[in-house]
């Protein structure tokens, strides 16, 4: 079986939101999820499978913009088989525009996250299973949700 180490699953996580950041093409993304089984929980959808994925990824890409991640948490617990529970903390910044607002709103957060990451990648690389917010608290000033 192969195995994960913590520094590979912390990289492999920046990876995920830099790509995020910078509205990385679709199938980057795609390559970083293990496509059986996927479920993925964010407070505005649930979903299972990569074509979900695909649709909710391109329809946030037209909302969300000037967006910033940053990992200010990141545990890795006991793997259950090939399955790696983590728990992710990222501070979130982005701006949208809700037409015919005349400025755009920026949104700042802490998100908290569980991840359940497989070696299922490339050469037994990381991939995530499983994506849950579990809490969003906005920051003081921050536009709502």
């Amino acid at each position: 079986m192969v195995m994960l180490s913590n520094e590979q699953i912390a990289d492999f996580a920046r990876a995920w939101y830099r790509k995020l950041d910078v509205h990385a093409p679709t199938q980057e993304l795609v390559d970083m999820l293990n496509p059986s089984g996927l479920k993925m929980v964010f407070p505005e959808s649930s979903f299972e499978g990569v074509d979900r994925f695909i649709g909710w990824y391109e329809g946030v890409i037209r909302i969300f913009f000037d967006e910033e991640h940053h990992v200010s948490g990141l545990e890795v617990g006991h793997p259950e088989g090939d399955r790696y529970p983590v728990k992710v903390t990222v501070e979130w910044k982005a701006s949208r525009w809700k037409p015919p607002a005349p400025r755009s709103e920026r949104i700042e957060c802490d998100a908290y996250q569980t991840w359940i990451v497989t070696p299922t990648g490339p050469n037994g690389g990381p991939q995530i299973a499983s994506y849950t917010v579990d809490e969003i608290r906005l920051r003081p000033n921050s536009a709502a949700l």
